[in-house]
């Protein structure tokens, strides 16, 4: 299986079958990647195909076959992508676990829409799920990103 990685050429010997995230954590050891429901209902495990967000435990990694997979290790090389940065200013971890699908998600969205409404963020983001309930961090943190 050929894909490539945060940019890098990479060669997977995996079952076709086998989720895209479990090639991310166990085949690439790239762990910022998380498994949340299993079911693509969560948004932890969300990363980029091609620059559109999928659910990395709902997709087969032949489907990645080919294309650009980015995980939140490859939004930026230092940490310090836009949203990373105002996740930090708007402190919005607590436990943290479903924050690398959240920005994943929030990165396709400005990819896609530099300029969100509050009404577009919360369309795309709906699904991702955070049980802290930072929402009202998140939606603050995405709008600085837009800036």
């Amino acid at each position: 299986m050929k894909l490539t990685l945060n940019g890098e050429a990479r060669e997977f010997d995996v079952p076709d079958d086998m989720p895209l995230l479990w090639a991310i954590r166990e085949a690439a050891g790239l762990t910022g990647t998380k498994f949340g429901c299993g079911a693509g209902l969560c948004g932890a495990c969300t990363v980029h195909l091609d620059g559109v967000a999928v659910r990395s435990c709902q997709t087969p990694v032949s489907a990645a076959e080919g294309a650009e997979v980015t995980t939140i290790e490859g939004l930026h090389p230092e940490g310090r992508h836009p949203l990373q940065l105002a996740w930090i200013s708007a402190q919005v971890p607590q436990c943290g676990y479903c924050q690398s699908g959240q920005i994943m998600q929030a990165a396709a969205l400005l990819a896609s829409n530099p300029a969100p409404t509050r009404e577009d963020i919360v369309s795309h983001m709906g699904g991702n799920i955070c049980r802290c309930m930072t929402y009202d961090r998140i939606l603050a943190a995405i709008e600085t990103a837009a800036g």
